[in-house]
């Protein structure tokens, strides 16, 4: 059998994509690295790491409470202040233990994690690894 290889792409559902086709390139782009989306018929299309994330306009999305999409930093201070100087409102869990930055430290150090809103409600979220 032949070896296929296959990248990541991560489908984000929007209500409204010029607005969310923004945010992902002005807002998340310089931070996090997301480059100039592909532009189709259907939706838009964003170079991220090794893979692409791809919005998706549905006028009657209506976002869930749990992370759609991720994103792995090497340091979660640093790319919460930058999203914070961008704009963006990180997400404070009452009895999650954040610090002043919104950032929740997982028991042992293991992890670093934040959670913001993109411009449609989808909840994401930025991991340090330990």
């Amino acid at each position: 059998m032949a070896q296929v290889t296959a990248q990541l792409m991560a489908m984000v559902s929007v209500r409204d994509r010029l607005r969310a086709r923004a945010f992902y390139a002005d807002v998340l782009g310089p931070v996090l690295g997301i480059g100039a989306p592909a532009i189709d018929g259907f939706g838009d299309q964003f170079p991220c790491g090794d893979g692409y994330i791809r919005l998706t306009e549905l006028p009657d999305w209506q976002p869930g409470p749990h992370p759609v999409l991720g994103f792995r930093v090497d340091d979660a201070a640093a790319s919460v202040a930058s999203l914070v100087a961008a704009g963006v409102d990180m997400l404070i869990y009452e009895g999650f233990g954040q610090d002043a930055l919104g950032i929740w430290h997982a028991p042992g150090g293991s992890a670093r994690v934040a959670w913001f809103n993109d411009s449609e409600g989808n909840l994401l979220s930025l991991t340090q690894q330990g």
